[in-house]
C-alpha cells in the first residue's frame, strides 16, 4: 500500500538559526541550566571552533541543553528525529534541524551533514538515535567511522551524567529534582587525527569514550533520589521477573518494584538501588538485570524459537508533522523480523515488514504522549509507523532482541562487530 500522503521534505538544505529566534535559545537554556547546575570539564575544546562534529549522548531533553551550553557562540545544527518535528516543523526547521528516520540507512542526512560543515556550523548528532533505556549506553552504528572520515573536520564528545536519573525514559511524566549533572566536553579528534586514523581506530575510540551508566554515577557521586514515585514506571524496562521468570507479571508504584505472579517485592532506594523486600537479592543494579534480560533474549535466538506471536495492532502513520491514524491490524516479530499488516480506514491493505538481518536496533516508546500505550516505532526512508499492540507482549524485550538477532546474523556471516557497534 501506498497512500498519497503529503511526506516530509528530506532533501531541504538545512538553515542557520533565524535571528528572531536567537534570543529565545539562551533563555531555554540557561533555565534548564539554573535548575540542575551541572558541573562541566572542558578537554582541549578552549579553542575549537566551528566546524566540526559533535557527538553527545542521549538520555534525557536536557541532554540539548548542556549542549548548547557548551557550544557558546558556535552555531550548530542538530539531528533530530522525525517524531521531534510534530506540529511545529517550520520552528525545527528555523532553529536548524534536520530531520532523520530513525534506524535507516540516509545517505541524504550524510550529504545535510555535509551541508552544515560547509556552512561552517556544528553539526550535532546523537549517535544512539534513541534515549537510554536504562541510563546505559545505547549500540553505536559501525558507518560512525566512515561519517568521520567523510566530514574532515575536528570530533569533539559531550558525555552527560545524572540525565536519566532525573528523567528515566521509562517514566518521562516528571523530574526526580537532581541538581549537579555532570558533563564531559570533549575534542575526541583533531582534523590531522580524523586524516591519519583509520575507520576502525576512530570508531575504537568513539565506543570508548561512550561508556556511560547513570546509575553507578548515582551511587558513587552519592546523589540522593527521595521522590516518593521514583520507581515508577521501572516495571517497563525490568519486565521479566529473575525469580519466577514470568515476562508479563512485573510492575511498579512508588518507590517498589514487584512480580505478581511471585509476590516476589523490591525497594527501589535513594541511591537508585534494588533492595528485595521480601527474600534474597538477585540485582541490585538496575542495568545488571536489564542485562540479564538481553541474554534471556539471546538464547532464545540461538535456540531459534524467538517469537513475539501474534499481537493484534492499532497503526498511525507519521509522513510528515502530524499523525493519520492508519488503522487496525497485526504484528509479528520473530527470528525474521517484523511483520505488519492490516486494513486502513478507506477499506484497503498495508503491510511494512523488516528484515531483523538489515535492522541493528529499533526505537520504542513507553506510554507515548501520556496517553496511547508502549509502541514500536518501525521507519522505512518514506514512513514511519506508530504500532500499538494489545495483550501480552514487552516492547523492551523486541528492543533487545531486535539487536541480538541482527548480532546473530552478522555472525552466521562471518562478521564479529566490535562490541559496543552494529
Amino acid at each position: 500500500m501506498k497512500k498519497d500522503f503529503k511526506r516530509f521534505d528530506m532533501y531541504i538544505p538545512p538553515k542557520k538559526v533565524k535571528w528572531f529566534l536567537k534570543p529565545l535559545i539562551p533563555l531555554i537554556v540557561n533555565s534548564g541550566i539554573k535548575k540542575h547546575k551541572p558541573v562541566i570539564t572542558y578537554e582541549n575544546t578552549k579553542d575549537l571552533k566551528a566546524p566540526f562534529l559533535l557527538l553527545c549522548n542521549h538520555n534525557a531533553f536536557f541532554d540539548f541543553s548542556v549542549a548548547e551550553h557548551v557550544l557558546g557562540k558556535n552555531e550548530a545544527n542538530y539531528v533530530v528525529a522525525i517524531d521531534g518535528f510534530l506540529n511545529r516543523e517550520w520552528l525545527l526547521r528555523d532553529v536548524g534541524c534536520i530531520c532523520k528516520r530513525k534506524f535507516t540507512n540516509d545517505l541524504v542526512l550524510v550529504k545535510q551533514l555535509k551541508r552544515v560543515i560547509n556552512m561552517g556550523n556544528v553539526a550535532v548528532l546523537y549517535p544512539e538515535a534513541r534515549y537510554s533505556l536504562c541510563g546505559t549506553t545505547a549500540v553505536l552504528p559501525a558507518s560512525l567511522g566512515k561519517l568521520v572520515k567523510f566530514l574532515k573536520v575536528p570530533v569533539a564528545s559531550l558525555i552527560c551524567h545524572g540525565h536519566h536519573v532525573n528523567s528515566p525514559f521509562w517514566d518521562t511524566s516528571h523530574e526526580r529534582g537532581v541538581v549537579g549533572t555532570e558533563a564531559t566536553y570533549k575534542l575526541l579528534f583533531t582534523a590531522d587525527e580524523v586524516n591519519s586514523l583509520s575507520i576502525e581506530e576512530i570508531n575504537s575510540r568513539i565506543v570508548n569514550e561512550f561508556q556511560y551508566d547513570d546509575f553507578k554515577w548515582q551511587k558513587d557521586k552519592g546523589v540522593i533520589i527521595n521522590d516518593p514515585n521514583r520507581a515508577k514506571g521501572l516495571h517497563r524496562v525490568l519486565y521479566k521477573c529473575p525469580v519466577c521468570g514470568e515476562e508479563h507479571s512485573m510492575d511498579s508504584h512508588n518507590a517498589v518494584l514487584e512480580c505478581t505472579a511471585c509476590d516476589a517485592k523490591w525497594e527501589m532506594t535513594e541511591l537508585g538501588e534494588l533492595k528485595r523486600i521480601n527474600g534474597e537479592d538477585q540485582f541490585t543494579h538496575i542495568p545488571d538485570w536489564y542485562e540479564w534480560e538481553r541474554k534471556c533474549v539471546a538464547e532464545e535466538i540461538e535456540k531459534g524459537t524467538y517469537s513475539s506471536g501474534e499481537l493484534e495492532v492499532s497503526v498511525d502513520t507519521l509522513p510528515k508533522d502530524k499523525f493519520i491514524h492508519l488503522g487496525k491490524g497485526t504484528l509479528i516479530h520473530d527470528m525474521e523480523g517484523f511483520r505488519v499488516k492490516g486494513i486502513d480506514v478507506e477499506g484497503d491493505e498495508f503491510n511494512m515488514e523488516i528484515d531483523a538481518r538489515t535492522q541493528y536496533s529499533v526505537h520504542i516508546e513507553y506510554q507515548y504522549l501520556f496517553k496511547h500505550g508502549d509502541c514500536i516505532d518501525l521507519n522505512t526512508i518514506n514512513d514511519t509507523w506508530y504500532i500499538y499492540p494489545t495483550g501480552k507482549f514487552n516492547v523492551t524485550k523486541m528492543a533487545l532482541a531486535t539487536e541480538e538477532l541482527y548480532l546473530k546474523y552478522q555472525r552466521d556471516k562471518g562478521v564479529n562487530l566490535p562490541k559496543g557497534l552494529a
